[in-house]
């Protein structure tokens, strides 16, 4: 009697065991899901400030190749503004902001001098401040 009666006290006990391995197994499962949503985010970032980096240096660049239209200040530009006119810098403008926009979330760009140093800042949803840009010309 003494053995069934020690059979019956652990009636039980394994399920118990199998539960709380499903609920560490879950946590573990959801942490994991968590950092791979956090690693998508920033590879989504990182793309984005990929791409805004490329199209500072390329305005730079079409800045460098028309010394007259940089030289002139067809080139200043702020946040929500059109190029306006039909010179090669105005045409230059047009082309990289409608990259910007097609390419970031909502992106936007403005280019302004300080002497020899250009400052081209590229904004976008997502990004939590504009991404700046220094060169000398």
């Amino acid at each position: 009697m003494n053995r069934k009666s020690c059979r019956f006290s652990q009636f039980g006990f394994s399920l118990l065991e199998v539960l709380i391995a499903l609920v560490i197994t879950a946590i573990g499962l959801m942490g994991f899901a968590v950092m791979m949503l956090n690693t998508l985010q920033n590879n989504r970032l990182a793309m984005e400030r990929g791409i805004a980096t490329f199209y500072a240096y390329e305005i730079i660049d079409c800045m460098r190749a028309n010394k007259v239209g940089l030289s002139n200040g067809n080139y200043t530009i702020n946040f929500g503004a059109s190029p306006s006119g039909s010179s090669v810098a105005s045409s230059d403008l047009t082309l990289w902001k409608s990259e910007l926009a097609k390419l970031l979330p909502s992106g936007d760009g403005q280019i302004s001098f300080s002497g020899s140093t250009v400052t081209v800042q590229i904004q976008w949803d997502g990004a939590s401040q504009p991404w700046t840009t220094e060169s000398t010309l």
